[in-house]
């Protein structure tokens, strides 16, 4: 009656944070578009912000692919790796980088 208690609980714990799971393997999670939708990073060297959406995603990939460096989630860049960024963002416009059809 015990291990049977046990194996129950285990298919609980299992069937409630399968869905957490599936879910956290996505990549376009709701999640990431909430979290990066308009969201203000400052630019010290530059003194001013910029704002996260879809142009600044394509600038970001483009630099990555400039400097020959893996994709990384921009809210993982850390210090100097964004001062890079932004030292190249100044010098490279969206006219430049974005397409518009």
């Amino acid at each position: 009656m015990q291990s049977l208690r046990i194996l129950g609980g285990l298919l609980l714990g299992m069937a409630l944070t399968a869905p957490i799971v599936v879910r956290a393997d996505s990549d376009d999670h709701p999640y990431n578009k909430r979290y990066y939708n308009n969201r203000r990073y400052f630019d010290k060297a530059g003194r001013d912000y910029h704002v996260w959406n879809e142009h600044e995603d394509r600038a970001y990939r483009s630099y990555l692919s400039d400097q020959h460096l893996a994709y990384r989630e921009w809210r993982t860049v850390k210090g100097p790796d964004q001062t890079s960024y932004f030292r190249w963002r100044h010098t490279h416009p969206d006219s430049a980088i974005v397409v518009v059809k």
